[in-house]
């Protein structure tokens, strides 16, 4: 049997194609069960920001941070701050665990703005830093954002919105600031500009560095607040390799702040605003959110 040169390449072509979307498509069944997972966002159910001196928490409506989490213990322990120093204390009679040891007191260190997940039961807790502010994210494994998810919506994959940028590189990384939800200000470092072709025209793109992941871009173009969410959409890529950057559309997520009210989002830079629709990667959730109100400082 004879098969033409013509027929072994549109083979080829459709098997790599098929590849391709099947990659896709595993790539976003994981990052579907990453949100869903025990510590994932759809489990975030509250923001508690901490006044100097002493902060009780529990689910007992004296508590200074009233968890909102059905059959959480009246009252947990609590979370002192002095300056830049916080020491969480526990109950005697609760089970608390940070890194799987049980904890009744110690002085919560952070690291990239951040504590270890602090355990009590289905619930954690976790210091964040945020400007000058320091923060409680509370998550719960039984929330009903995480027990009502419907699933996430996608674009159909789309070839022309996988492309090749070139990178420009500035002469050393550009400190850039970038304004969160909130309206705090976070420092990044960016290594350059990303330059590409889409519809046959040029567009560039400022990421910022992720260390040994690689480069993370914010952006909005003409789809948000329509089909995709309206704050900005999120891409990962991988270092520059001889100059060139595959940035992959059909990728794009979507914030943590789509699915909870309680996430800081940071908000694309003015040169992120790309004035094309983009009809590639996660739509906009219809799902529940959590929707308890974000607690503010409070005065001494």
């Amino acid at each position: 049997m004879t098969i033409s040169v013509m027929t072994i390449s549109l083979v080829t072509t459709i098997a790599g194609q098929t590849k391709y979307e099947k990659d896709l498509q595993s790539w976003r069944s994981d990052r579907e069960a990453r949100l869903k997972a025990e510590d994932g966002w759809l489990t975030v159910s509250g923001l508690f920001w901490l006044r100097e001196g002493i902060n009780e928490f529990g689910s007992a409506p004296t508590n200074d941070i009233v968890l909102p989490a059905a059959g959480a213990p009246a009252r947990i322990g609590s979370f002192d701050l002095a300056g830049e120093k916080i020491t969480l204390r526990v109950e005697e009679n609760l089970q608390v665990s940070i890194e799987g040891r049980p904890v009744r007191e110690t002085e919560l260190k952070l690291t990239s703005n951040s504590s270890p997940p602090i355990v009590q039961g289905d619930l954690t807790f976790i210091v964040l830093k945020r400007g000058e502010k320091f923060g409680i994210r509370f998550k719960d494994r039984n929330s009903a954002a995480r027990r009502n998810f419907t699933g996430l919506r996608w674009y159909p994959a789309k070839e022309e919105f996988r492309v090749t940028a070139s990178f420009a590189p500035y002469e050393s990384p550009k400190e850039v600031s970038i304004i969160n939800i909130l309206g705090d200000i976070e420092k990044y470092q960016s290594p350059g500009l990303l330059r590409f072709t889409l519809k046959g025209q040029e567009y560039s793109l400022e990421p910022v560095a992720l260390g040994e992941k690689g480069l993370f871009i914010i952006f909005r173009d003409l789809t948000s607040n329509r089909t995709t969410y309206g704050a900005a959409r999120f891409l990962n890529t991988g270092w520059p390799v001889d100059g060139k950057v595959e940035i992959d559309f059909n990728q794009a997520i979507n914030p943590p702040c789509a699915f909870t009210i309680y996430a800081t989002c940071p908000l694309p830079v003015r040169q992120n605003r790309l004035n094309v629709a983009i009809e590639a990667g996660e739509l906009i959730y219809h799902g529940p959110i959590s929707d308890h109100a974000i607690s503010k400082p409070r005065d001494n």
